[in-house]
């Protein structure tokens, strides 16, 4: 088995390597702009409106109660079918992901707006500050600060989730496993390769946001 992999990981790894690449900016790609929807649905969820606040909150508990497979295939089959233009399965896939990564960031900004003390909020209002203004000077800032090591976990999360991405042939560590098993017709090395590399990959991952809690917590 050891041999295998050796051999295998000698021959084929700049295709891992490929793959990994594809992994790591999927989740760099998808956790971007699922922070900026993200962002826009937390701060529509903390809206005075009920009317607005029950469209973002039926959005993400809808997001949140739908396995991520099920949402891949959704936009997977119906965007190229119902937009007016051409669209790669990449972008569908993307697509999909961001829209299940806001869902989860939005809840994690939400609790990290919340967690400002409101007496900041309250002395902001009584100096005649806007909401606009008082949310990007202020709130924000703050926030951001709370919520940097959960944002860290769903960056972590969403490394291994992409591994759902093969099913629809997208460039990643699975695919790449993929290719490699059919090359060489040995299904278990490659797969303990893939494994290995998703294991460094997040440890060291999470290994990192620990570092950052550390940090954050001494300079509270």
């Amino acid at each position: 088995m050891v041999q295998d992999m050796i051999k295998i990981l000698d021959q084929y790894w700049y295709v891992f390597l490929e793959g990994l690449g594809g992994t790591l900016s999927l989740a760099a790609i998808t956790v971007f702009f699922g922070m900026i929807f993200g962002a826009v649905l937390a701060i529509i969820k903390l809206s005075k409106s009920k009317i607005v606040q029950f469209i973002s909150t039926a959005y993400i508990e809808i997001i949140r109660g739908t396995p991520l497979l099920l949402q891949l295939y959704f936009f997977w089959l119906f965007l190229p079918k119902y937009l007016p233009f051409e669209i790669s399965d990449w972008t569908c896939i993307v697509i999909a992901l961001v829209i299940n990564s806001s869902a989860y960031v939005a809840e994690i900004i939400r609790a990290g707006i919340q967690a400002v003390d409101k007496g900041q909020m309250e002395a902001a209002k009584s100096l005649g500050m806007s909401d606009v203004h008082m949310m990007t000077r202020i709130i924000f800032p703050q926030a951001v600060k709370n919520i940097l090591p959960a944002l860290g976990n769903e960056f972590i999360m969403m490394v291994k989730e992409t591994s759902l991405a093969s099913v629809f042939f997208i460039n990643d560590l699975m695919t790449s496993y993929q290719m490699i098993k059919s090359a060489t017709f040995k299904p278990i090395a490659p797969l303990m390769i893939t494994a290995v590399i998703y294991f460094i990959v997040t440890f060291s991952l999470s290994k990192v946001v620990k570092a950052m809690e550390g940090r954050l917590s001494v300079s509270d």
